[in-house]
């Protein structure tokens, strides 16, 4: 079925039609204001990106922006606890934000103080630390901490600081409070004000659910109690989530206690959040530190202190992020300005939502079958019982649960952002994947933690994938989610490009006389390759013959001979069929990582795998490594190594080659840090005249670094195989391993399959050459079955010995063609098919000894005589 046509059930659901159709008048926009405007304007970054993340951080308008900046040059704000003019003008500005903050959940200064937070996270720590505990005692049974089963990790978090003090922290169910809610039986003693907490969301984070806000007045008044105990209840509703896009007006829904972090509601400043604290319940709050600005009297030498009178001036330690307060002005304007209030935004964000569910869940395979399941307490009816927020999983037409990584990895292949995992909030994710506290310490024993890409333990979900909306999201930004999950899951492969080198470019393929005898290969930043580091003036190489049968690979063939094979693979005798003998046919270094690669056909070792691999990386202006996951132009950056003259080579289309020695000046390098997987390393910049190269390149500052000679990077991590104890293994600026190895019969067979779908194409869409490139190997192999290596327990190479040390787990990189830069769905897509969704190509390896007293090769053509299983 060629052409991309589409199965049935994999129309677009009308957006016009959907609207007419609908029991309620359902809003779109902001009235006569243009949404297609607003985000041409506002949000101009935007562009080819569908963002749908709102719920984990929405997005600062530039016109927000702009205001602040200019807010900040024509203005003087110095420190508010000064007494000088600027320190007043910041002191009275401040205080005007907090009526603004008011206003904005219609309350006043009579009824909330405002006290500013680090986040939503600070606010709650504040809570649990000063809230008026009562241990259990001789006469008193304790006050209890109950919180929604359905809330997030902040909020259970507080239970560490009430086991402190002996205090029982119950936990209820969803469940459990709409039962108590239709008995509404008071159980309390009207009495006994002995003090409980209860705390819950406005708005599930996990499902967007819509808890009922009258659950405050009912606890509250003891119409309604979370669990049958003597005392007087108080409520901290977490509104984060909720007033994203909804009001929340606290003059009807008087919580005891609102934590909140700005940047949910309008993106910038993100470090900065609130407790609004009910002025009723304040005095009730007991705090033991005292910093700056919260003391009115103290003494050095003496115990004694007196705090100041106001709840915002006792909690407010130190000087608060002043200037941060102040962007909250301009944010609430912008918000004012382009929306027409949260109303208007709470209906958009529904309507959308709404629409995304519909279609969404309509969607079938041909057997009937859904193609996700969607976990919510609601039908999606209305915005007062649901929030802009969609969790599901994706299913095979068999039913099965696809792991949450592989969407993630192919919607980053359409620019989507979404998230995926538990969302900070394991209770609801527990309820609504079925996952009992006994599996989630199987998946902890297993190695999966929270935030990891662990997806799938043992064929079971350990999380899920969810989009949320924000008020600048548009219909276009929910159809492109839908054509992603029909062409992802109802559409055949078309072989079609989904995205150009670089948004508004059209990368094209390069001439063979423009290709510099080099074939660019893509790194798949899950797959490592080696690279050894050498001391400077290493004797080792310095003995080195001045030739090392080093070879750029070949120009790209015409189509018509692309899968002849190249001079490496006629000197390894790889035979056109069968598996021939067991032996390297191609070797391959990346010098700087997730650039080009550099083939040969015999090659030094060191300490960290293939002399100089992964030896350069590229970073941005603040020191952050690039991959091609983000820029993928670098493929089109080619580097050569010249081990007699001590230099590498680098060259690009439409560049001049320039040269960077291999060997770092002590006296001259720039010391600097970055971080490769999380690991620290110490590097050196390798100095402006390359830096102005690639920055020309790529059109944006960029250095080349390269890891210090005399830093050592170790393994630490495990890949399922067992390891000795005790070995680390020196590391490059490699992902995980020293060495990456593929077999050629595996790459034959996805070959294969990828060329199949449609057998009257005249060129294939995947030759062999282009398919190995994608994969970065350092080692290829012939002369085993498909995927007999994922097997493997050791491996020798000639002389050399290796460990297995586990599967390469592929990320979206591998669909990057290395002559263009262009990304292509269907390789992932078709080897998680093909895989049962474990998405391994290619073995790791490591050293398992090595003496580097004398020069080490590795060559193509070497035998692979041992394999251990």
């Amino acid at each position: 079925m060629a052409g991309g046509a589409a199965q049935p059930g994999a129309e677009l659901l009308n957006f016009a039609q959907f609207r007419d159709s609908s029991a309620q008048r359902l809003a779109y926009g902001y009235g006569a204001r243009s949404l297609r405007e607003l985000r041409a304007r506002e949000f101009g970054r935007l562009a080819g990106t569908v963002y749908l993340d709102h719920a984990g951080a929405t997005l600062f308008s530039q016109s927000q922006l702009t205001s602040f900046t200019k807010d900040l040059v024509e203005n003087v704000y110095g420190n508010p606890h000064s007494q000088n003019v600027s320190s007043k003008l910041t002191h009275d500005t401040v205080e005007q934000v907090r009526y603004r903050i008011l206003a904005h959940f219609h309350t006043s200064p009579d009824d909330y103080s405002v006290i500013f937070t680090a986040g939503c996270t600070a606010a709650l720590k504040l809570v649990a630390e000063a809230f008026p505990w009562v241990s259990p005692g001789p006469e008193s049974s304790g006050s209890r901490f109950c919180y929604l089963t359905d809330s997030h990790t902040s909020v259970v978090g507080m239970r560490k600081v009430t086991m402190a003090m002996n205090v029982t922290s119950i936990p209820v169910r969803p469940e459990d409070l709409w039962s108590a809610e239709k008995l509404a039986t008071a159980t309390s003693d009207p009495n006994c004000l002995l003090p409980h907490l209860f705390c819950y969301p406005a708005q599930s984070n996990f499902s967007g659910t819509r808890y009922p806000l009258s659950w405050i007045g009912e606890v509250k008044s003891g119409r309604m109690c979370p669990v049958s105990v003597p005392g007087k209840w108080f409520v901290l509703l977490d509104a984060a989530s909720h007033v994203s896009t909804s009001p929340l007006d606290l003059s009807i829904h008087q919580a005891d206690f609102v934590p909140l972090s700005f940047y949910k509601i309008f993106g910038f400043p993100t470090g900065l959040g609130a407790l609004l604290v009910n002025n009723r319940t304040a005095p009730l709050l007991r705090k033991t530190y005292f910093g700056g600005g919260t003391a009115a009297a103290y003494l050095a030498g003496e115990d004694f202190y007196v705090p100041r009178q106001s709840v915002v001036e006792r909690f407010e330690d130190g000087t608060i992020s002043f200037l941060d307060v102040i962007a909250l002005k301009h944010g609430f304007d912008a918000l004012e300005r382009l929306t027409g209030g949260m109303e208007n935004i709470k209906q958009h964000t529904f309507t959308l939502t709404q629409y995304t569910y519909t279609a969404l869940a309509a969607l079938r395979y041909p057997n009937g079958a859904p193609v996700v399941q969607i976990y919510s307490d609601s039908e999606f009816s209305s915005p007062e019982v649901q929030g802009p927020i969609i969790n599901f999983n994706v299913l095979d037409d068999n039913g099965n649960i696809i792991g949450y990584s592989e969407v993630d990895k192919m919607a980053s292949l359409y620019n989507i952002h979404l998230r995926t995992g538990c969302f900070c909030n394991t209770g609801a994710c527990q309820r609504h994947l079925g996952i009992s506290n006994e599996m989630v310490k199987k998946h902890h024993q297993a190695g999966h933690i929270c935030g990891d890409n662990v997806d799938l333990v043992d064929g079971q979900p350990t999380g899920s994938v969810r989009i949320s909306f924000g008020y600048m999201s548009t219909l276009e930004d929910a159809q492109a989610f839908l054509r992603f999950i029909i062409a992802t899951r109802l559409r055949p492969s078309d072989g079609q490009h989904l995205l150009q080198a670089t948004p508004g470019e059209t990368a094209v393929p390069r001439a063979e006389s423009e290709v510099q005898s080099a074939v660019p290969a893509t790194m798949d930043r899950c797959s490592p390759s080696p690279q050894e580091d050498a001391p400077t003036g290493s004797q080792v190489w310095n003995d080195l013959p001045t030739a090392v049968d080093a070879v750029a690979l070949h120009p790209p063939l015409p189509e018509a001979t692309r899968t002849q094979q190249t001079p490496s693979e006629q000197a390894a005798g790889v035979p056109e069929g069968g598996l021939g003998p067991h032996v390297v046919t191609n070797l391959y270094l990346y010098p700087i990582k997730s650039c080009a690669a550099f083939e040969v056909t015999k090659w030094p070792l060191g300490k960290q795998g293939l002399l100089y691999d992964r030896s350069w990386m590229v970073v941005n202006h603040n020191g952050i490594c690039l991959s091609q996951k983000q820029e993928p132009r670098l493929c089109l950056i080619q580097p050569f190594i010249d081990l007699q003259q001590r230099i590498m080579v680098i060259k690009a289309k439409g560049m001049e080659p320039i040269e960077v020695p291999l060997d770092e000046n002590s006296e001259r390098a720039q010391i600097c840090q970055s971080k490769v997987c999380a690991d620290r390393v110490n590097t050196y910049d390798c100095g402006e005249k390359i830096s102005s190269w690639l920055s020309k390149f790529f059109g944006r500052p960029c250095h080349l670094i390269k890891q210090s000679s005399n830093f050592q990077r170790n393994a630490r991590k495990k890949h399922g195989k067992d390891q000795s104890p005790g070995t680390t293994a020196a590391l490059s600026l490699v992902n995980e391993a020293q060495y990456l190895l593929i077999n050629r019969s595996s790459v034959l067979e996805l070959h294969q399959r990828l060329n199949t779908s449609d057998e009257n194409r005249k060129v294939e869409l995947f030759p062999m050459k282009d398919l190995i490139s994608r994969f970065r190997a350092n080692i290829i192999t012939n002369g085993t079955r498909a995927f007999e290596e994922e097997k493997w327990d050791e491996i020798s190479i000639g002389a050399l010995h290796f460990q297995v040390s586990g599967p390469c787990h592929r990320c979206q990189m591998i669909c990057i063609d290395q002559h263009t830069g262009q990304r292509n769905q269907d390789v992932f897509q078709k080897l998680s098919e093909t895989r049962e969704r474990k998405v391994n190509f290619g073995v790791y390896l490591m050293h398992t000894s090595l003496d580097l007293s004398s020069p080490h090769f590795l060559s193509v053509g070497s035998q692979v005589p041992g394999l251990q299983k």
